[in-house]
């Protein structure tokens, strides 16, 4: 008989800092807005000398100092961490050289933060954006087919001279970022979402490296969970979140990446719409975001896809850094869980077809690169429990809490709806003329 699997436990979400690899514990604190770790399951974001490096899962027992325990779970992991990559390595020291070489202040960003109704948790995004230590910045909201006014209430009474309001009646995240894009005037446009909370030094990580390379278009970020209160987060987590990882790493159209066969059609390794930034010049000469994709239209996702791919297959190369850091605030309810499964899955076909649709010139290569990417997909899917550079809430293919068969099947059924839900926008948009 089948005995279902156990629902995943809450865990505590903390940040420890660490001196050096094997060294001392600097400073340990619970997640931004988080309460204080105690004793139980804990997940920890591990940083050296304030730098992201790894995370950890592991349990503090009572009576037990939860940064010592966590630190010696944090050594233990940063000692076994696998060796870089040749592209890892080329990043790092591109990035390296860089910094050395003195490349100056970051250029002028705006930030566009698209929302709808949601004005508490975007009050506590916004906090934490005008907190940022960038130095020179703007920060727009856009209010994407508001149904009330309480968005520009907000915005007006609390943030009046920080903030610009900007409304969108279309309804749709790429229309909404494409109306950011046409409000900013900054050199780098920087996108995150209204259920964030921005580490202080992210919008400086994420806009640095534009200035020490002109040839780069888009950067993204790191994203981690800021709760794991309930089991559709841990479970989020537990299939990789929206985490990409820790290692540096650099996308370049001239020298495509030899482990991603499908590039640059893997958009999904790239990073999330919740934390990317675009030189503002590039992203408007690839077209910005296809406005029949993204949440809140019938193609339910795939608006940062498309605009990765766009910018890459414009000549511009795309940088991955752990340094910019956003706390996302995951879904709490299984239904909410069933919903994204069957968004993702709609949203990455759905921006497939946005690609072939509007630069059919890409279907060779596409082709081209099926085998290959087919076989590469199979050796992926059999490591898919490894963690190489951090710990995830019970790692794939484990029996801690393996993600559900019924959200797998969710995720087939989007993609196969996804290239009918991108009609279908694109149709409501035309008649909206």
């Amino acid at each position: 008989m089948n005995h279902p699997a156990p629902l995943p436990r809450p865990l505590s979400v903390a940040e420890l800092d660490l001196a050096a690899p094997g060294g001392p514990v600097l400073s340990f604190r619970p997640a931004p807005g988080g309460p204080e770790v105690k004793a139980g399951d804990v997940y920890a974001l591990v940083r050296l000398r304030g730098r992201p490096a790894a995370t950890v899962v592991g349990t503090v027992a009572d009576g037990e100092d939860p940064a010592e325990t966590l630190a010696a779970l944090a050594r233990e992991r940063l000692a076994r961490t696998a060796p870089p990559t040749d592209a890892e390595r080329f990043a790092e020291r591109f990035a390296e050289s860089r910094e050395e070489g003195g490349a100056g202040a970051p250029p002028r960003a705006s930030v566009v933060v698209a929302t709808r109704e949601r004005p508490e948790q975007l009050a506590r995004a916004l906090d934490s954006l005008l907190a940022q230590d960038h130095p020179d910045f703007e920060l727009i909201v856009v209010d994407n087919a508001p149904r009330t006014g309480d968005t520009r209430d907000l915005v007006v009474r609390k943030y009046a001279d920080r903030v610009r309001y900007v409304r969108e009646d279309v309804p749709g995240l790429a229309a909404a970022h494409n109306t950011g894009l046409a409000a900013a005037g900054g050199t780098v446009v920087a996108f995150t979402d209204d259920d964030v909370i921005a580490d202080p030094h992210w919008l400086t990580a994420l806009t640095e490296p534009f200035a020490a390379d002109p040839g780069l278009g888009c950067v993204t970020g790191l994203i981690l969970p800021a709760r794991l209160a309930t089991p559709a987060q841990v479970l989020l987590e537990s299939h990789g979140g929206f985490a990409k990882g820790f290692a540096p790493r650099l996308y370049d159209p001239a020298r495509p990446p030899a482990d991603e066969p499908l590039f640059p059609f893997t958009a999904g390794s790239f990073g999330s719409g919740a934390n990317m930034a675009f030189r503002a010049d590039a992203l408007r000469r690839a077209g910005g975001f296809d406005p029949a994709t993204g949440t809140g239209t019938a193609a339910k996702g795939g608006d940062d896809l498309y605009a990765f791919v766009a910018v890459l297959s414009a000549g511009f190369r795309l940088r991955y850094t752990a340094r910019a850091l956003v706390w996302h605030h995951h879904r709490d309810t299984w239904q909410d869980l069933r919903n994204q499964a069957y968004g993702y899955g709609a949203g990455l076909t759905a921006y497939l077809t946005a690609i072939l649709v509007r630069r059919p010139r890409l279907l060779p290569a596409l082709l081209a690169r099926l085998p290959r990417g087919l076989a590469h997909a199979r050796t992926m899917t059999a490591r898919r429990g490894e963690a190489p550079d951090g710990g995830v809430p019970g790692e794939h293919g484990t029996h801690h809490h393996p993600w559900p068969r019924s959200l797998s099947r969710l995720e087939r059924r989007g993609m196969f709806y996804g290239p009918l839900g991108y009609a279908k926008a694109r149709l409501r948009k035309a008649g909206s003329r």
